[in-house]
């Protein structure tokens, strides 16, 4: 009897020695097919061809674009959505934007607090314009589900009219930038 109560300790110890040194890192994290992983600089570009997306045909402003992000430095961040647009003076959202991670929610209207000249990422006659949202705080590596809800959010195979050159403002993306003190 005691011999098998030994070796019952024995191998409990064990495991949890093998356990413990084994502890998984951000690299061990099991990736999604479709997560987006953080830069090396910290930044994190969530572009909306890359998203799952969502459409209300019959309330537009409740289309939804979703993301898993691979967090691997966890902390502050400011979030930034970035619009192709031919007027930077009014990007022309008809209702606020949403952004939702966990239970943290930004809502604001978008204005152009930055413009980008000659971006690659914005077709030709457009501007990029990027316009501050707020931020999140990640307190743990790992991975996070990001929403954005918006009118200017259209799934690819939706049948709505999709964002196409003729049209005046077009959400392009969401990044996050480390905040620096």
């Amino acid at each position: 009897m005691k011999k098998r109560n030994f070796a019952f300790i024995i191998c409990l110890v064990s495991l949890v020695v093998v356990s413990c040194a084994h502890q998984k890192s951000t690299k061990d994290l099991k990736v999604e097919e479709n997560s987006v992983l953080q830069n090396e600089d910290g930044t994190i570009s969530l572009k909306l061809d890359k998203a799952v997306c969502y459409s209300d045909k019959v309330n537009p402003s409740n289309n939804t674009a979703e993301w898993n992000v691979v967090i691997s430095k966890p902390g502050r961040f400011k979030v930034w959505i970035s619009s192709a647009t031919k007027d930077t003076t009014n990007l022309s959202y008809t209702n606020s934007v949403r952004i939702t991670l966990l239970d943290d929610h930004l809502e604001g209207n978008p204005v152009c607090d930055k413009v980008v000249l000659n971006s690659g990422d914005v077709p030709y006659h457009y501007f990029r314009a990027d316009s501050y949202m707020g931020s999140f705080y990640f307190s743990d590596p790992g991975e996070y589900n990001i929403q954005v809800i918006s009118e200017k959010v259209l799934a690819k195979n939706s049948g709505f009219k999709s964002n196409t050159p003729t049209e005046k403002t077009m959400l392009m993306s969401v990044f996050l930038t480390p905040a620096t003190r």
